[in-house]
């Protein structure tokens, strides 16, 4: 081989060598670059996964949590009404009589004997809470008074449901507080002396809770059967006419949003 020829095959080599080192260099590049992409991509496309199979969840548990537990809003302006008389607690409403009252407590059972909401001397008085009650109405027996007035006013509308006529056409009326309503079915009504004993608003026990129930709701001979223990018992307490110094009882238990009467749940 003559030295032309060697160093044209040189110089073939020589350019074969760089081309091969190109094309590596270049097909590094290009899979550093797709692994790049990829990466990116798939970082991508997983965040968005991830967001929506947990949006919806959220926002369906948030909807159930208010379907469950809607906000509370009060037909009653405590807020308004608590200007014109700290001494506010609830709000009674019984259907088809007069009584469409606040309920007022104070730390006697005296001063709303004689003076209005208003704070107003006064032979009519206003509804109120008994001293030892739970302002929240959610103690063992909740004790509502009110004045029998000639006019109508007050509680005198409650001395029907003596009669077991109007008993069972108007079994319920709704207490309001700022934090709930209670709806109640009326489960006994009478009259009888004004004894210490219907005044008892704590217990030992819910077996002598119990027993309080049992014998203060079956002096009426139409009085509804229990089927179980409750919780909570409302009586709304007048003066009543049949002997001096008498007092008509109406005592009732809060029933649940299909107007069942709420049982003790069980252990």
């Amino acid at each position: 081989m003559n030295e032309k020829n060697r160093k044209g095959r040189k110089r073939a080599l020589a350019v074969l060598a760089f081309a091969v080192l190109f094309l590596i260099g270049a097909g590094i590049f290009i899979i550093g670059e797709s692994k790049k992409i990829k990466d990116v991509e798939v970082g991508e496309e997983t965040e968005e996964a991830v967001t929506s199979v947990f949006q919806p969840v959220e926002e369906t548990q948030l909807e159930t949590e208010e379907q469950l537990q809607p906000e509370y809003i009060s037909p009653v302006d405590f807020s308004a009404l608590s200007q014109e008389n700290s001494d506010i607690v609830d709000w009674i409403r019984i259907p088809d009589t007069p009584v469409d009252y606040p309920i007022v407590q104070t730390t006697d059972n005296e001063k709303y004997l004689h003076t209005d909401f208003y704070g107003n001397k006064s032979a009519a008085g206003a509804i109120f809470l008994d001293y030892e009650s739970d302002s929240a109405l959610e103690g063992r027996h909740n004790i509502l008074y009110g004045h029998h007035m000639k006019n109508g006013s007050m509680f005198k509308a409650i001395v029907k449901y003596k009669d077991e006529k109007y008993f069972q056409e108007h079994p319920f009326f709704t207490i309001y507080t700022p934090e709930k309503e209670i709806k109640i079915k009326v489960i006994s009504a009478y009259y009888g002396e004004p004894k210490a004993e219907m005044r008892q608003t704590h217990f030992s026990s819910e077996a002598e809770f119990d027993n309080f129930v049992k014998k203060i709701t079956e002096k009426c001979t139409f009085a509804l059967p229990l089927e179980a223990p409750i919780d909570s018992l409302y009586t709304l307490i007048t003066c009543s006419y049949e002997f001096p110094d008498a007092r008509t009882f109406v005592i009732g238990a809060a029933v649940d949003e299909n107007d069942q009467i709420i049982y003790r749940q069980q252990p």
